[in-house]
């Protein structure tokens, strides 16, 4: 049984990217909360390539049957579902990087959650605004624990990770290799039958990426801690 106070918070750009991502972390903590940034259907029926590949004949359709499949993914690891307002690139409505951060501050600070997860920011321009958004956040929430996630399939393009650790060391956030500290032990094997389970329950993503296309998500989940740099203070004429 789900608690009502998550301690976990785990920011996925879609409805699938925690479950792909993080799935087996998921399962050891059954009281995590997702929060799901891009959950909104557009304001009028759209047509997009994306939603014809997953088998929806319209927007408003898919994101009726994804938030399903979504209920669906989170029961199955006894995980909160928080949703957010916004839509997801594909639909040519993008919040900005502050209207995103502001919004998503406003549910973290409200949250009980004292470790955060977020993507890392890869290849996908939704994945790098919902990074980027979080980034502002860091410095400002710093009294949580911050790990950042790489997001399967995406982290399987030749050189995605490396160039956005780069980009994150430039902004002075240090990423060192981590997991965050399971609260609950779990047996490996049930904790890759219960992500399998909730991964399966996104239907409409396994056929789009096609055969083979989301094997990536069941090798090993891979998380940094991140934390701000703290640069001296520059001397007086320098």
């Amino acid at each position: 049984m789900s608690e009502t106070s998550p301690r976990l918070f785990i920011v996925s750009p879609h409805f699938d990217d925690a479950v792909f991502s993080c799935g087996a972390l998921l399962a050891s903590h059954p009281d995590a909360a997702v929060c799901t940034v891009f959950a909104a259907p557009p304001a009028h029926e759209m047509h997009t390539e994306w939603d014809a590949l997953s088998g929806f004949g319209g927007a408003h359709e898919a994101v009726h049957a994804r938030t399903i499949e979504d209920n669906n993914a989170l029961a199955a690891l006894d995980a909160i579902p928080v949703r957010m307002p916004f839509r997801d690139g594909q639909y040519l409505d993008s919040p900005s990087i502050s209207t995103l951060a502001a919004a998503l501050e406003e549910i973290i600070y409200g949250s009980t959650a004292n470790t955060l997860l977020m993507p890392v920011g890869l290849f996908h321009s939704d994945h790098e605004l919902v990074s980027d958004a979080c980034c502002e956040l860091l410095p400002r929430l710093a009294h949580l624990a911050w790990f950042g996630y790489e997001e399967a399939i995406h982290r399987r393009q030749p050189g995605v990770v490396e160039a956005r650790l780069e980009e994150l060391a430039r902004r002075g956030i240090v990423a060192t290799p981590a997991r965050p500290d399971a609260l609950h032990t779990i047996d490996p094997a049930r904790q890759a039958i219960i992500k399998r389970h909730a991964v399966n329950a996104y239907a409409s993503q396994l056929r789009a990426f096609g055969p083979h296309g989301c094997d990536d998500v069941f090798a090993p989940e891979r998380y940094w801690q991140l934390s701000m740099t703290h640069r001296p203070a520059r001397h007086a004429g320098k």
